[in-house]
Parts: structure tokens; C-alpha cells; sequence
């Protein structure tokens, strides 16, 4: 778990559900923390070690981000590899789309162990096939142990008339009851990991803000190592929060660019707003997109933070193209996901 190894991981949603069963699995983990330490020269025989011993012994190897050091171990036979990826989706290109040099030739050989991806949809299956340089034989279409959460914690909220996340999450950070929470989680540049840019934009709309919101900021991973914002005042900083779908519950609206998480957000149909301030540059010179970005995304596309204030002031959201994109995206939103993801495995 290099990308999330918070309890609302696809990963660790599987892991929960595998010991419910009791059937006899024990499970060993390497987690971005694992990867840090190695990093700082510390827990050295631990990774290089141990790990791989771990590793080498599996029958079940789950995934949430490519880990490149597959790229030099051969998988035995009849072990399951099972890629969860850590987005329900995608806007923007990724994998085999976009990488070149030695860590895309790296990133294919990590992947040629892979035996099973999951993926949310058909339309999905096809595109991440090429992005992960499989065959469409290893691609499942069973949708995601993260959509199974949301629905949970949605159907638990109107249930109850309880909003338990939105309580811990407005405890937890001591933000006040009568505040509207405004989550943005921008995605990271390549060419920018320090983001002075976002940095720069964070600052400008926790100034603007309508005086009953509070801006609560989502850095991600890669961006929150290195981005420092203890000199940006009325945010809130959730980079460290490990529960995404809780902070996804808790707040009122959604502003973010180029970031998967829109796809979890949709569930909700809680409006969203797509602050593409550098989409020329990024489509141009960056990563670039798998469809029209305009045309694709599920709510309003503001270029400033004017028009950012304005569409939260004035209220101009689009839930009809949520409701739409949701038709589009989720064909099988049944909850039932990770029992079909755990039945795949256990064949």
C-alpha cells in the first residue's frame, strides 16, 4: 500500500472483509511509511529483507500503486496478483500513456506480474489496460472496494440522520458547527512537485471565501511531502488525514482540477468545482486527458479564483451532470464489489 494504507484503502477494505471470513490467512504489508524509511536510510533490513522474504511466500499479493521493485522478482505460479490502483478512475493520462525512459520499461516489467486488475467499469477496462501495458484478459470489471464504503457511509448518514464522518472529521480539526466545509484536493504536476502555484491559489481562496465557509485543504501525497502551508492562514490541513472517504463526507463541496477522486465524490451528488487554472499548460505540456476535459467533467470549469468564488457564491453547480456521470461511471453501483473482488480471488 505505497499510495493509501488508511482503513479506506481499496487495499485494506479487502484485507478487513479476507479476515471476516477467518479462513485461515495472515497478512503482511509494506506501506509508504516502509518506503519513507528506506528513504531516510533507516529500517533497511526490514525492506530489503524481511519484506521480500514476506513477499517471495505470498499467495495473494494485493496492490494500490505500481511498486516498482516487481520489476525484478518473478511471481510463482498459481500466486495472485491484484491491482485495486487507488482511483476509481481517471481524467487525466497515466502509466504506459505518459511515462518514457527506464520507468516506463521498469513500470511494464513491474506489471507483466499482475493477474488480476480491477477496474470500475467495461469503458475502464479497455483504458487502463493500455495505461498498465496488460492484456484485457487480466482485466476485471467488478468495481472498487472504496465505492462499497461511500455507499455504506451514505446509506448509514440517511438512515440515522446522522452524519458520523462529518462529526469526527469537524472534531478531530476543531472546525466550527456552523461552517460550511469546502474540501479542494488539487492532483500534483509533474513538473511542479513543490507546487508553489497551488500554494499560491490555496492562499488566495481561503481569503476569498464567503465567511461561512472554511476551506479544508487535500494535498496529494507526492505534493504534501514536500509543500509546506503552516504560513497560509483559514485553511485546514488534511494532507495526513488517512480516511479520504470520511473527509469526502464530511464537506459540503468539492473544488479540485485533475484528481480521481471526483469519481468517489459523485456518489454523493454533492456539487463540484473544477479549478483548472493551469489547463492549457497541463493539457499542452503536461499529462494531457483521455477525453475533452470541458466536456467531460461533472460541474462548472473555472479558470480564476473570481470565478471560483462566484459559482460558490451565486450557487451556479451542475447536479444534473453529476446524476449523469454517475449513470456513466458506476453501471453496477450495488455495494457488492469487494465480495465480487474476493470471489475472483478465491476461484
Amino acid at each position: 500500500m505505497t499510495h493509501d494504507d488508511g482503513e479506506s484503502g481499496n487495499v485494506m477494505l479487502v484485507v478487513k472483509e479476507l479476515e471476516k471470513l477467518n479462513i485461515g490467512f495472515y497478512f503482511n504489508r509494506i506501506t509508504k511509511a516502509d518506503v519513507e524509511a528506506v528513504k531516510k536510510l533507516g529500517n533497511i533490513i526490514n525492506f530489503f529483507f524481511i519484506k521480500p522474504y514476506q513477499l517471495a511466500r505470498a499467495k495473494i499479493i494485493l496492490m494500490d500503486n505500481v511498486f516498482l521493485p516487481m520489476a525484478y522478482i518473478k511471481i510463482r505460479k498459481n500466486v495472485k496478483v491484484v491491482q485495486l490502483w487507488h482511483g476509481t478512475g481517471t481524467i487525466k493520462k497515466f502509466g504506459q500513456d505518459v511515462n518514457t525512459g527506464k520507468l516506463k520499461v521498469l513500470e511494464k516489467r513491474a506489471n507483466r506480474n499482475i493477474t488480476h486488475l480491477i477496474v470500475n467499469n467495461e469503458k475502464t477496462a479497455s483504458l487502463y489496460a493500455k495505461a498498465f501495458g496488460i492484456g484485457m484478459d487480466r482485466v476485471y470489471p467488478a468495481g472498487l472496494p472504496k465505492t462499497d464504503d461511500m455507499l455504506y457511509r451514505i446509506w448509514r448518514a440517511d438512515k440515522s440522520g446522522v452524519n458520523i464522518d462529518k462529526n469526527n472529521i469537524y472534531s478531530k480539526y476543531n472546525i466550527p458547527q456552523n461552517k460550511k466545509l469546502v474540501l479542494y484536493a488539487p492532483t500534483f504536476r509533474d513538473n511542479n512537485l513543490s507546487s508553489e502555484s497551488i500554494l499560491s491559489q490555496v492562499e488566495e481562496l481561503a481569503g476569498k471565501l464567503p465567511e461561512d465557509y472554511v476551506l479544508g485543504l487535500r494535498l496529494h501525497p507526492f505534493v504534501a511531502r514536500l509543500a509546506s502551508t503552516k504560513n497560509i492562514q483559514r485553511i485546514y490541513d488534511f494532507s495526513d488525514e488517512k480516511d479520504l472517504s470520511a473527509l469526502v463526507m464530511a464537506s459540503d463541496l468539492l473544488i479540485t482540477d485533475y484528481s480521481s477522486i471526483i469519481f468517489e465524490y459523485c456518489i454523493t451528488e454533492k456539487p463540484i468545482i473544477f479549478f483548472a487554472y493551469d489547463l492549457d499548460e497541463f493539457s499542452d505540456k503536461g499529462r494531457g486527458f483521455y477525453e475533452d476535459y470541458t466536456g467531460y467533467v461533472p460541474g462548472p470549469v473555472a479558470r480564476t479564483v473570481e470565478e471560483v468564488i462566484y459559482i460558490i457564491k451565486e450557487e451556479k453547480f451542475a447536479t444534473d451532470l453529476i446524476r449523469a456521470f454517475n449513470t456513466e461511471n458506476f453501471p453496477g453501483l450495488d455495494a457488492k464489489a469487494t465480495k465480487r473482488i474476493i470471489d475472483l480471488i478465491l476461484k
